[in-house]
């Protein structure tokens, strides 16, 4: 079977919220046949990957099923926060794009499914 790798935004979208030092950052499938992809790649462990740069002390999964979404909850990855961060980016709303950035891989019989460019 022929594999594309493709980066996690051409299978989902994400949204980014926060509270305190935490970040929380939802990944919805652009279309249901994909959701499986997401389940098995886009993992607590290869997420916590992506982040350690800014060194993260916990990352938690919940899945969404009938939503075709997960919502990562991702600690100590805000730099203390609105109130405490000095970087340009208090809220993280720009960590989904570091998410979505991913490399995936994705069936070529999927390929039709997927957003952007082919």
């Amino acid at each position: 079977m022929t594999m594309l790798r493709v980066p996690l935004d051409r299978l989902a979208h994400g949204r980014t919220g926060d509270k305190g030092n935490r970040s929380n950052i939802s990944v919805i499938a652009w279309h249901p046949d994909l959701w499986p992809l997401l389940v098995e790649q886009v993992t607590p462990e290869r997420v916590a990957a992506q982040f350690a740069h800014r060194r993260p002390s916990r990352v938690q999964r919940f899945l969404l099923p009938r939503l075709h979404a997960m919502n990562f909850v991702i600690d100590d990855v805000l730099d203390g926060g609105v109130n405490d961060a000095l970087n340009l980016d208090t809220h993280g709303k720009a960590l989904s794009y570091l998410l979505l950035a991913l490399e995936v891989e994705v069936p070529q019989a999927l390929a039709h499914r997927l957003a952007g460019p082919a």
